[in-house]
């Protein structure tokens, strides 16, 4: 298998719920699962970004939101071989009990002095034992497990190390090599893409028809007299876009099929692609290849700002996968999609990430915006100049100091900004 393709099928896969507190109560079910018997305590040590990004945002089947009804649900269902889908098909019955492991008051959370963006470690006790689960880098990547202390065997070694060695290939990719994979791959190869397609349609359509969240897709594309956007393409897209992430972050219980371990991220590079498709009456492949380059566009500028990042990877690595697979679909050259790659970059550098909650439909739809101008202007052989600030004479140069101006120049920034959240009434709770 293509290492490309390999690296598609890796990071692309299906989520119910915000993936942030989705990996806590992963987690917790794993732990868990290794006790024949009741909880009577949870322990979270968690990363700023885990904390940052599961504070406000909805729990798919609950009306709640937030990590302690997440960890409680991961005591309570034990299904952890679902992964990112623990919590479908969440039953009436299940919820009670996960309430009522929390009026017991057995969660406690800290905070985790690590370097590591994403880590999660959860520890449960029971009656007469104890256990231990740690998730590192990866939503879904279990670095420990324990059992009285004593470590569990889990067969998951071979896994972790093909993740690894995919990582390597991503840190390697350029949009050359990305773009020769995208024209040259079988069509078949490609076709799993369209079950994605399926996916983000149906919560974009649900997000459409329901009062979620901000509305934010709702009432871009409702015709009222206060509505000052029009009936055209562009609308539409950007409609499409930040309705399917309204819905997700206000807790639907509809799937999302993820990119780069984010369901925003996964709507922000598919939506705006599948929705110019409908609108152009392009072919399945034609669509499947726009796809293709667009996951794989995300994927790469993740590499630079990171898996979780002080910058919004829904809006920026998202936008940019969007503005590629669009330029791919009007038709445009390598060289142009370089073009639109810089002027995304240019328009949606400084982009924070301050959470997942309802207000990441706006940032989409900014990118989804910023993304469309891109493709328009690139379409016209137009892209900034090497002397417009952040960007560089070769794409690969700007892209790569994305990972500079994280690390070097906002190293404090998440710290910042979860402490201006924590800030507010109640949330330091």
């Amino acid at each position: 298998m293509h290492p490309l393709l390999k690296l598609l099928h890796k990071e692309i896969a299906p989520a119910e719920g915000c993936t942030e507190p989705i990996a806590v109560a992963y987690a917790v079910s794993l732990a868990s699962e290794l006790l024949d018997e009741d909880i009577t305590q949870v322990r979270l040590r968690l990363s700023g970004n885990i904390i940052k990004n599961a504070l406000g945002v909805g729990i798919p089947g609950t009306g709640q939101s937030g990590l302690p009804i997440a960890a409680a649900l991961g005591a309570v269902v034990r299904r952890s071989h679902c992964k990112l889908e623990i919590l479908s098909g969440l039953t009436p019955d299940e919820l009670a009990a996960a309430n009522r492991l929390l009026a017991q008051d057995v969660l406690e959370v800290e905070l985790q002095d690590t370097e590591e963006k994403l880590y999660i470690e959860a520890y449960v006790k029971g009656p007469s034992a104890d256990a231990l689960a740690v998730i590192e880098r990866e939503h879904t990547r279990v670095v420990r497990l324990e059992r009285n202390g004593a470590p569990v065997e889990t067969g998951r070694d071979k896994a972790d190390c093909a993740a690894e060695s995919t990582d390597e290939e991503a840190a390697q990719l350029s949009l050359d090599e990305i773009y020769a994979f995208v024209i040259e791959a079988a069509a078949d190869e490609l076709a799993f893409l369209m079950d994605g397609v399926a996916i983000n349609k149906a919560i974009s359509e649900e997000g459409l028809r329901g009062e979620y969240g901000l509305q934010v897709g709702r009432k871009m594309a409702q015709r009222s007299a206060v509505n000052l956007f029009g009936e055209d393409r562009a609308t539409g897209i950007i409609a499409a876009a930040a309705a399917a992430s309204d819905a997700r972050m206000a807790g639907s219980a509809m799937p999302v099929m993820t990119t780069a371990g984010s369901g925003n991220q996964g709507i922000a590079c598919t939506l705006p692609v599948i929705a110019l498709a409908e609108r152009i009456g392009a072919g399945a492949e034609q669509l499947t290849r726009a796809l293709a380059l667009s996951n794989l566009v995300t994927i790469h500028i993740k590499q630079y700002i990171g898996r979780l990042s002080p910058l919004c990877g829904s809006g920026i690595a998202g936008g940019v996968g969007a503005s590629s697979g669009i330029v791919y679909l009007m038709g445009g050259s390598l060289a142009q999609i370089k073009r639109a790659v810089q002027s995304t970059i240019a328009s949606l550098s400084g982009m924070i990430c301050d959470g997942a909650k309802a207000t990441c439909a706006l940032k989409i739809s900014t990118g989804t915006n910023a993304a469309i101008q891109a493709a328009i202007l690139a379409m016209n052989d137009i892209s900034p100049s090497p002397s417009d600030g952040v960007i560089f004479d070769e794409v690969e140069d700007t892209i790569r100091n994305m990972e500079r101006f994280v690390q070097e120049g906002m190293s404090g920034a998440d710290a910042t900004i979860l402490s201006i959240m924590l800030s507010k009434p109640g949330q330091a709770d």
